[in-house]
């Protein structure tokens, strides 16, 4: 299918890896422009010579609004504009008991996980609205609608990232900028990559054991009983940032597996 956003510019946070990174390549095969983002881009500068199209990488840390600045202005500067953002940086905090966690530890989440979405609105959507035309998709979590007890921060961060994404998505459209979300669950990347080597030395099994235990004991939604591939993510966020999807807004997308057990968003 063409998403019909061939020589479109977007900027994409987090882009090292991961979501971000599946979503590079899958936009750069649609003849997207990108300015690819990361805190570290000495990988990612090496990364962006195998896409084959126009891609630049632009160090940026999202909890500064000078650096989110400074990248979107790097895209404007080498592109002209900024048609698309895809924000998928994000950490997921401090864990344990939520009422053990400290301000500071929520603060952090509350930092990188929803703030950092308000920095890049503040400063591409501008951009998008003069152009007419753009895409602002964040990656949300399934635990936003459904939290888990030893994750508060995380919960409390990207429900906060959601509700801002839902209302952003209210007066945007009169100006063409098309506003959403997407939900993943249990997606293998070097997030839940972590999660899983911790969670085999802390039950001395193999990390294959501690996937398959967790999917078990802790996504029981998920019936194929795998994780989630980052393309599977970036197919979706491909098609909320394309010209198809030009009738969906303020929407939240699960990539789930079924994760979430309810019907509501």
């Amino acid at each position: 299918m063409d998403l019909q956003i061939g020589g479109r510019v977007a900027i994409i946070t987090g882009a090292s890896d991961g979501m971000g990174w599946a979503t590079a390549r899958l936009l750069a095969q649609e003849g997207v422009r990108l300015v690819l983002s990361d805190v570290k881009t000495d990988t990612l500068e090496r990364e962006v010579a195998t896409l084959g199209g126009e891609a630049i990488a632009v160090k940026a840390d999202v909890t500064s609004q000078a650096e989110v600045d400074a990248l979107v202005a790097a895209a404007v500067e080498r592109f002209g504009t900024v048609d698309i953002v895809v924000h998928t940086a994000g950490i997921t905090g401090a864990k344990g008991d939520p009422l053990e966690m400290t301000d500071a530890d929520y603060e952090e989440a509350y930092r990188t996980d929803f703030l950092s979405a308000v920095r890049m609105a503040r400063a591409a959507v501008p951009v998008m609205k003069r152009g007419g035309w753009g895409r602002f998709v964040c990656v949300a979590s399934e635990n936003v609608v459904q939290p888990y007890w030893e994750e508060a921060t995380y919960n409390t961060a990207k429900a906060a990232l959601a509700v801002f994404m839902k209302g952003l998505s209210y007066k945007l459209a009169a100006d063409g900028v098309l506003v959403n979300t997407v939900a993943p669950a249990f997606i293998a990347t070097p997030m839940t990559d972590e999660m899983m080597k911790k969670r085999a030395e802390e039950k001395g099994v193999s990390f294959d054991e501690a996937i398959e235990s967790f999917l078990e004991e802790e996504r029981p939604g998920i019936v194929q009983k795998r994780r989630g591939e980052a393309e599977e993510v970036a197919a979706v966020i491909a098609l909320l940032v394309s010209e198809r999807a030009s009738f969906v807004n303020g929407a939240n997308m699960r990539v789930d597996g079924g994760s979430v057990q309810a019907v509501q968003n």
